[in-house]
């Protein structure tokens, strides 16, 4: 089973994809924000090219597990795509994820200039793979 997941941001959304096993996330693409509309017809149309089964959208709640406005956005994004798909779309608490992405490129020694590149399809990665990890603790 493939799965697809977005990080929704402001401008961008990052799109990652797992292996037919949904044992690993690989980040994919990169698309820029237009309205919830355009973006969730685009991101069913992914999913579909894909053979994606499920679609997850990262969202990011406070310490406390409340809702930001950030959270309120991506369930808005999440709402208009289930009118585009029959998927299932959960969200997903996507607190940190750029963050570990950014920590993961300066692991790996990538240079700060570039660090920024495609950074929302990575963390769109470690957004699915915490997903896919629970997915397999859970098992």
């Amino acid at each position: 089973m493939r799965v697809l997941a977005v990080d929704p941001g402001e401008k961008r959304l990052g799109i990652a994809l797992s292996d037919t096993s949904a044992a690993i996330a690989t980040p994919l693409t990169v698309l820029k924000h237009i309205s919830y509309a355009v973006d969730a017809a685009a991101i069913a149309q992914i999913a579909s090219e894909q053979q994606a089964e499920l679609i997850i959208v990262g969202h990011a709640l406070d310490e406390e597990n409340r809702s930001t406005p950030q959270s309120r956005r991506a369930a808005r994004l999440a709402a208009a795509i289930r009118s585009q798909t029959n998927l299932p779309v959960l969200l997903w608490d996507e607190f940190g994820s750029t963050q570990t992405a950014l920590q993961a490129r300066r692991t790996i020694g990538v240079r700060r200039s570039r660090r920024q590149d495609n950074i929302d399809a990575l963390a769109a990665a470690v957004i699915l793979q915490s997903y896919l990890d629970s997915q397999t603790d859970s098992s």
